[in-house]
């Protein structure tokens, strides 16, 4: 599948922001799969009837299973600014997260050492400083329960590899679907109930204030959660 008008967020100059499918791969890996990355040029060289291939650098990743929002960059200066906005952690980003077992408090924060298993491609979570591990700080509130799972609107003030899928687990809330972090069993779909809801931040050429929103996935599941939302 392609990119559709009715997938992208917001566009400007120098940007376009996507809501991406879960299951959608952003970098290119061993699967040789097609990119999103890949699909957003072919949406805009189709759009602009650009004869040769686009510019556009990924500002941040997503990982495969996750959907929602991300931003590219449509040229040079673009990506050079917003990279910069990200690497000084001024864009506030919001993720929505479906689990299955209730926190032990409504709201709190998470800190923990990440450390990261490269030969199984997951990242372990201590409560204390281990060697080459790295801090990480995320925020969470419970924002309501539908059918005994919960609804969690998550904050991350770092930005670790599987950092939210990670620290959740380690609290003992694995995200609905993601079995490689300890719920017991996997979506068929290649997708785990976690969504990039927004990201705010001073956009930095402009200097105008943005708060871009992707909507909820339409698959059958997430849609009963819109009501915790309003």
């Amino acid at each position: 599948m392609g990119i559709k008008d009715s997938d992208v967020v917001y566009e400007d100059n120098h940007y376009i922001a996507v809501n991406k499918r879960a299951g959608d791969l952003v970098h290119a890996d061993i699967t040789g799969d097609k990119t999103l990355e890949d699909m957003v040029k072919e949406y805009l060289v189709k759009k602009y009837n650009k004869p040769n291939d686009a510019f556009l650098g990924v500002v941040h990743r997503l990982d495969r299973p996750v959907s929602g929002l991300i931003i590219l960059a449509k040229t040079s200066k673009g990506l050079d600014r917003m990279n910069r906005l990200f690497h000084d952690r001024t864009v506030e980003k919001t993720y929505l997260a479906v689990v299955r077992n209730r926190p032990e408090k409504m709201s709190g924060t998470l800190k923990n050492w990440l450390l990261r298993d490269r030969k199984k491609m997951v990242t372990k979570a201590y409560d204390r400083e281990v060697k080459n591990g790295s801090f990480a700080q995320l925020d969470y509130k419970v924002l309501g329960e539908i059918d005994g799972y919960y609804l969690l609107q998550v904050n991350p003030l770092t930005g670790r590899t599987h950092q939210i899928r990670c620290q959740l687990a380690y609290m003992n809330c694995p995200i609905v679907g993601d079995n490689k972090y300890g719920y017991p069993r996997g979506s068929l779909r290649r997708s785990i109930c976690l969504h990039s809801r927004s990201l705010s931040f001073l956009h930095p050429i402009k200097d105008e204030p943005m708060e871009l929103i992707a909507d909820l996935p339409r698959d059958g599941f997430w849609e009963k959660f819109n009501r915790l939302l309003k």
